[in-house]
């Protein structure tokens, strides 16, 4: 053997070591999860749906033998089941498939846990978990990598422009001065855009609070509308005609999700971007979504869409549209996302203030929203916000 095949094969073993040892060197250990209910708080309302009596969600903490914890929520505006649903679904089937398996491999993870799936498939609740179990591992990764996710996933940038949905429809406002009072505040709190509801009433009541909304904002800040799949085609394209005309920056959801012909003839008619996509699963429906030209805004939801690792995917599918990007949800899991994104351009977000129930709070500065410092993905809550909304019941 000559000298250059000596090292050559020194190279390889070495490679081949690293490998292994690399492969080796952390494996899931545990799945906990804890049920969440909230106290009932102050009712609210969009286009179809009612909020504020009862909410909750899912806790999900994967353990290690490396001692490191990847932490995952998966939250519910209302919890009539699918919470206790989705737990079950994480502890007695994404529970088997992770055990003694490498994070590193998120992935193949993935994909193991579609098959698993597969009998009632991996739409609905189903991927409420699998997300949940994506976003966990990613915890994990960067964690051991001591790295913020965004980082890892190829970061683009360090910031990104935070819009508040706190324009809904509350009960006893028929003067608008409950929903004024949160436009208010929202811009106060350094917003630069807020999302309103619109599709609840008449179209009178939509101009009505349109009028109210963009008198607020004046010429500097955006406003934008959310229909909520309220409408059919003929009367998204009245209302959306008549939203463009007022200079509404987006038109979001308004027919239900699964009519990707409506939404690109809907596209046609109107030049009035279109924002949709927080209720599709997986990135095949998105696939086709874009494909139809059904969509000018594309709106992932991690709990649906599937977590990290299909959000990613999503994105690149938009972005070779030449599409963007903006978040159903706010928090520190959708910013790590959003900033590995080249065509992000929102993160939807409530209010900062109060309370955090996230270990990172996040910050703002000039209506952005500042990446996130510590490692992992965000998503580890706090101890005291737990025990105070455990439910007492499993």
């Amino acid at each position: 053997m000559n000298r250059r095949d000596f090292f050559r094969a020194g190279g390889a073993v070495a490679a081949a070591s690293f490998v292994e040892a690399a492969q080796g060197a952390m494996r899931i250990t545990g799945l906990e999860t804890d049920l969440l209910r909230f106290p009932p708080g102050k009712p609210f309302a969009d286009a179809i749906h009612s909020f504020g009596t009862e909410a909750g969600g899912v806790v999900l903490r994967l353990h290690t033998d490396a001692g490191i914890t990847g932490w995952a929520y998966s939250s519910f505006g209302t919890i009539a089941g699918g919470p206790r649903v989705v737990q079950t679904i994480l502890e007695q089937e994404v529970k088997p498939v992770l055990i003694g398996k490498d994070p590193a491999f998120p992935k193949r993870l993935r994909a193991e846990l579609w098959k698993a799936t597969e009998y009632q498939g991996v739409q609905g609740l189903g991927q409420f978990a699998i997300a949940a179990a994506d976003i966990a591992i990613w915890d994990i990764l960067g964690k051991a990598a001591g790295l913020p996710v965004y980082k890892m996933l190829g970061a683009y940038a360090d910031r990104i422009p935070a819009y508040s949905m706190c324009g809904w429809y509350y009960e006893g406002d028929g003067d608008l001065s409950q929903f004024k009072r949160a436009l208010a505040a929202a811009f106060e709190e350094g917003f630069t855009a807020v999302k309103i509801k619109v599709g609840r009433a008449p179209l009178g009541d939509d101009i009505r609070r349109i009028e109210a909304a963009l008198a607020m904002a004046g010429k500097e800040r955006r406003v934008m509308v959310d229909a909520n799949q309220a409408f059919n085609l003929n009367e998204a394209i009245r209302r959306g005609r008549v939203y463009q005309q007022m200079g509404c920056y987006w038109y979001e959801e308004p027919m239900p999700p699964y009519d990707h012909v409506a939404y690109a003839e809907l596209a046609r008619e109107l030049d009035i971007p279109i924002a949709t996509g927080e209720n599709e699963y997986t990135k095949y429906a998105y696939a086709d979504l874009i494909g139809r030209h059904g969509v000018d805004i594309v709106q992932p939801d991690n709990r649906r869409s599937g977590g990290v690792s299909e959000w990613m995917e999503i994105a690149a599918i938009a972005a070779g549209f030449g599409l963007d990007v903006a978040s159903h949800g706010g928090g520190a899991t959708n910013l790590h996302m959003l900033l590995a994104m080249p065509n992000a351009i929102y993160l939807e977000s409530g209010s900062l203030k109060g309370p955090p129930s996230s270990v990172e709070d996040l910050r703002m500065r000039d209506g952005q929203i500042l990446a996130p410092e510590l490692p992992g993905m965000g998503s580890e809550l706090r101890p005291e916000f737990i025990r105070k909304n455990t439910a007492s019941i499993r």
